[in-house]
């Protein structure tokens, strides 16, 4: 089976994604890119993340061509593509319906530097403005507002965390999750204290090699 760790990991992380809250049912869907191969492993549409099993992940091609399976890929597919192909430091995509993403997505605000754990997205999250789930106006929208950054929320909708192994992208999308938590607490608190920009331009690349 091609790119077999890459399919057992996925199906990994999406039962995290599950268990840490981030999502429900099947909602979400989590890639990773090949890039020697230009290949892309990509969740099915509507499948069970704990039914689901590594020969469920779609394998598919820079267009978008199935390549592999006998499932339909994620209603999304066509944003993890636009993000790969815009970001050649992208290798994998997390896409989550996470609750205070969620509200702020609805809100329309973006989260700003409010904690210094939003550097694993960088030195803020903006919002995009609404388009419909599975569309290509959605993937190119949220490939140009997430820009340099590592995480963009999706107007009315969700979270997409983009990182250069899958892991890194599951933490920047349980990490913003958690700062837009404290961000929306704040604001019904006061008046939040930002970090400074300068502060967060030192800070956000030392997330990149954080950790073991």
């Amino acid at each position: 089976m091609r790119l077999e760790k890459e399919r057992e990991a996925i199906c990994e992380y999406a039962r995290r994604m599950l268990r840490a809250g981030l999502t429900r049912g099947s909602g979400g869907n989590i890639s990773v890119l090949d890039r020697g191969a230009l290949v892309m492993a990509i969740t099915p549409s509507g499948v069970d993340y704990e039914k689901m099993g590594p020969g469920d992940i779609v394998l598919l091609d820079m267009e978008g061509k199935t390549l592999e399976g006998r499932l339909k890929p994620s209603s999304e597919w066509q944003m993890h593509l636009a993000c790969y192909r815009a970001r050649a430091d992208v290798n994998a995509v997390v896409h989550t319906h996470s609750t205070f993403a969620v509200t702020l997505a609805c809100l329309g605000w973006e989260i700003p530097p409010v904690h210094y754990l939003i550097g694993y997205a960088g030195t803020r999250v903006r919002c995009c403005r609404y388009e419909r789930f599975g569309s290509e106006a959605l993937a190119q929208l949220a490939a140009e507002t997430l820009g340099q950054e590592n995480a963009v929320l999706l107007g009315n909708h969700g979270l997409l965390a983009t990182g250069p192994t899958l892991s890194y992208a599951f933490n920047a999308a349980e990490e913003t999750e958690f700062v837009a938590e404290i961000y929306y607490r704040a604001r019904l608190a006061g008046e939040p204290v930002l970090l400074p920009e300068e502060e967060m331009r030192e800070v956000a690349p030392l997330f990149r090699t954080y950790g073991q």
